[in-house]
């Protein structure tokens, strides 16, 4: 299988990483491998194989469920004749009486090994991370519809590639909603089909197609809402999650691709009450031509106003609150599930500490972590739930390397 790899600014590709990841998993005996101190564990039982994603903050736990959606209005030109835009979401949100309920893998199992034959590593699927969603749990219901939070991955990645943020905002009372953009992920269907990163000129696979999904994804988030069931399956779908959204309380956030996505899909889609960009590049085509009233945040690294014109252009039509922290020492993938997963790898292979610094930056990963879990929230929670708090006035003594960008 062939793709063409995302490349950051200082020349690692994807693979590259994942590569050098998964060799280091087999460099020891799988049964040796330990979870991070963060993760709330006081003792990993010795035959642990897995790596670990963090445990998320809130009070609730998390349920999830995947959806299978075709949007009939857009042709795939791809698949031929009588075909139509196919893809793959998955709803986190808080869930009740969890323990008779499977946990979800970070990737389907399909979908993880293609993406680990791409890296040349069939044989490691064992360390596949596992999340903290149970699949298919009831939805917990308060009294209160669910705010709504819309998920876009990046170039050539995978809708839990950001897991992380994801069951945290679940675990906070979000419904959550990840999006497999067809043609540039690794995904799996229900009926088995796997599909990859796909090397096609006429793949829709623009940042532009990327916030056309995210917008049918909103139809999708309004007949649940309505008590419809959108998925193409009509699979049965978790107790209490019918109604239980607020398509009136929706953001919507994204990283690289998904986080010029997320700006795209915000400038044309007032349903969506606030966006925010992971390091998103805003390079927009068609160019961006009108303004934004709506709130917006940038969570950037490497793709800076100071550094990028298309970025500094983007900032130039927010109207609405706008925000652009940076963490200092961050990278291009420092603001997701990497920073939990390499230092793992990097104990592993007993890599030196400048060999990490290399791939995931001088960010401290333990501080990196708290940064992607805390600063989503607490903007969503200002726009989404009114919960104003002081995280995003200003410099934080618990996020030193935070600083607020004028």
């Amino acid at each position: 299988m062939t793709t063409t790899p995302f490349i950051s600014r200082k020349g690692m590709t994807r693979r590259s990483m994942l590569g050098a990841a998964l060799a280091a998993g087999a460099a020891v005996p799988l049964a040796t491998a330990v979870g991070p101190a963060w993760a709330g564990e006081a003792a990993v039982a010795p035959a642990a194989t897995r790596l670990m994603l963090p445990v998320p903050t809130g009070p609730h736990p998390v349920g999830t469920v995947q959806l299978h959606l075709v949007d009939r209005s857009r042709p795939d030109g791809i698949a031929g004749p009588g075909h139509f835009r196919e893809l793959m979401a998955t709803v986190w949100y808080p869930a009740r009486n969890v323990q008779r309920y499977p946990v979800a893998p970070w990737m389907p199992v399909g979908a993880f090994q293609a993406f680990l034959a791409d890296a040349g590593f069939s044989e490691l699927a064992p360390l596949g991370p596992l999340t903290a969603g149970h699949v298919g749990a009831p939805v917990r219901r308060s009294g209160r519809r669910l705010p709504v939070v819309v998920f876009s991955h990046g170039a050539h990645s995978h809708q839990g590639d950001h897991t992380a943020v994801v069951q945290e905002l679940a675990s906070h009372g979000y419904a959550a909603v990840t999006v497999a953009h067809q043609y540039d992920t690794y995904t799996e269907f229900p009926d088995g089909r796997v599909a990859v990163p796909l090397r096609d000129r006429r793949a829709p696979t623009l940042p532009g197609d990327f916030a056309a999904d995210v917008r049918f994804v909103l139809d999708c988030v309004e007949q649940l809402a309505a008590g419809c069931n959108p998925d193409v399956d009509r699979r049965e779908l978790p107790a209490g999650l019918l109604g239980s959204l607020d398509p009136r309380r929706i953001g919507a956030f994204g990283w690289s691709k998904g986080g010029t996505a997320t700006a795209c899909a915000t400038l044309a889609d007032t349903r969506i009450r606030a966006g925010l960009s992971l390091d998103g590049p805003m390079q927009m085509n068609p160019p961006l031509t009108g303004d934004l009233d709506r709130p917006f945040m940038m969570m950037t690294a490497e793709f800076t106003r100071a550094t990028t014109p298309e970025a500094a252009a983007f900032w130039s039509h927010l109207r609405g609150r706008r925000l652009n922290i940076q963490a200092q020492g961050a990278v291009h993938i420092s603001y997701g599930d990497n920073e939990a997963l390499f230092p793992q790898v990097a104990q592993l292979l007993g890599w030196s500490g400048q060999q990490l610094q290399d791939v995931i930056g001088t960010l401290d990963p333990d501080q990196a972590v708290k940064i992607q879990q805390a600063y989503p929230l607490a903007f969503f929670d200002e726009h989404l739930r009114h919960r104003r708090g002081h995280l995003l006035d200003g410099p934080s003594p618990a996020f030193p390397a935070v600083t607020f960008l004028p």
